[in-house]
């Protein structure tokens, strides 16, 4: 299967395969002798294992670390586990702080009287030192 294929099958860009084989998460793909990539349905289950933890918003580092506990068939699932809730950890932070920013902008759209006066404290706050 070649590059497009691949892209297709897994739902990642072709441009992102070969970054991802550029930076060493998966491994170079075999080559026809033309040159051209070929993926193997191995390949294809590691894209599609890239693509999931991807969607969950692992970092290319923890998935690096994923992808080396998903082919150690001694692995602890502890192991996994706890990426996995650190992982929801971030999440969360990260989700309390946009609800943060939300709010404030809320609170500061709901004091603008949006109408043809300059005062805005929209521009107030975010000209305040």
């Amino acid at each position: 299967m070649n590059i497009g294929q691949a892209a297709t099958a897994t739902g990642i860009s072709a441009k992102m395969i070969r970054y991802y084989e550029s930076i060493g998460l998966i491994d170079a793909a075999g080559r026809t002798d033309a040159g051209y990539r070929v993926y193997t349905d191995h390949d294809l289950h590691t894209l599609r294992f890239i693509r999931r933890a991807r969607d969950l918003g692992f970092s290319v580092e923890v998935m690096r670390d994923l992808l080396a506990l998903w082919r150690d068939r001694g692995r602890a699932s502890a192991d996994v586990k706890r990426i996995a809730l650190e992982h929801v950890a971030e999440l969360e932070r990260k989700a309390a702080a946009l609800r943060q920013m939300a709010d404030t902008l809320q609170h500061l759209a709901a004091h603008c009287h949006g109408d043809q006066r300059p005062d805005c404290p929209i521009i107030d706050e975010l000209g305040a030192p």
